[in-house]
């Protein structure tokens, strides 16, 4: 079998799901753009002026009329990059959370592992990050596994680079939130396609800081409940229980860190 041929800039698109981002909206874009040609915001039915702050660049918009949660604004930018022929998207929020100039990391790291997703793991600075969205996200993390069959590591980021094959995929029974995790398990369950995890810095508002961010549309609890029942009930309709505990155990997270920094 001949290898794929490499997935360059051209290739794919990055992927903005927006909700009242008109805080940072325009340098999020703007950092993606000055690395990547294609570039799609889905407005899923701000109240501010997020596609205002944007209106003069040279992207892709998509608007909702109406908010219909995160699930359907990648749903939507899924398709378009589908109907232009692009091999993968690479997904950021647009809160400014996540840094541009690590989407090529992940880019190289999809060309190393063809096939997989690529999940922009916050694994360093993490002193930064809250200690209950650590706990959060470990305990995303735990619940993920059980539909997977192996482990993850930050299942919860939305820095993401997703194959053509995997945002080709319909009928993923999920919204919201919900939907990043379930498509992790379809993929898996559907495709074979395995998590790649890259270590990328923690970015949150803290003292001596003067990055402002939006606070997070994620509400830990309630999402984490949300995801936590549906993942839950999932693995138990599949059934083997201890079986699918043991293949998880032989299964560790990949963690690909070409640079050695974390």
């Amino acid at each position: 079998m001949n290898d794929p041929v490499p997935l360059s800039p051209n290739d794919v698109a990055v992927l903005i799901p927006a909700l009242n981002e008109a805080l940072r909206i325009r340098e999020v874009v703007q950092g993606a753009l000055a690395l990547f040609p294609h570039v799609i915001v889905v407005d899923d039915g701000s109240d501010d002026d997020t596609t205002q702050r944007i209106a003069d660049l040279p992207v892709i918009v998509l608007r909702h009329r109406q908010r219909r949660g995160k699930g359907d604004a990648l749903r939507t930018g899924f398709r378009e990059a589908t109907r232009r022929g692009l091999r993968g998207v690479l997904t950021m929020d647009g809160d400014g959370q996540h840094a541009a100039t690590d989407l090529p990391r992940l880019l190289a790291c999809a060309n190393r592992h063809p096939g997989c997703i690529i999940i922009g793991a916050r694994l360093r600075k993490r002193a930064a990050q809250p200690l209950y969205r650590r706990l959060a996200n470990a305990f995303g993390d735990w619940g993920i596994a059980w539909g997977t069959h192996y482990q993850v590591v930050d299942s919860q980021s939305g820095q993401r680079f997703y194959p053509a094959e995997v945002i080709a995929l319909r009928d993923i029974p999920a919204e919201g939130f919900v939907f990043e995790a379930q498509l992790l398990i379809s993929a898996a369950r559907q495709l074979g396609t395995r998590c790649v995890s890259v270590p990328i810095d923690s970015r949150y508002r803290c003292a001596g800081s003067d990055e402002q961010f939006r606070p997070s549309h994620f509400r830990p609890l309630q999402d984490l409940y949300r995801i936590t029942r549906h993942i839950v009930l999932f693995a138990l309709r599949h059934g083997h229980v201890w079986r699918v505990y043991r293949t998880i155990r032989a299964n560790p997270p990949l963690i690909d860190d070409a640079d050695s920094r974390a």
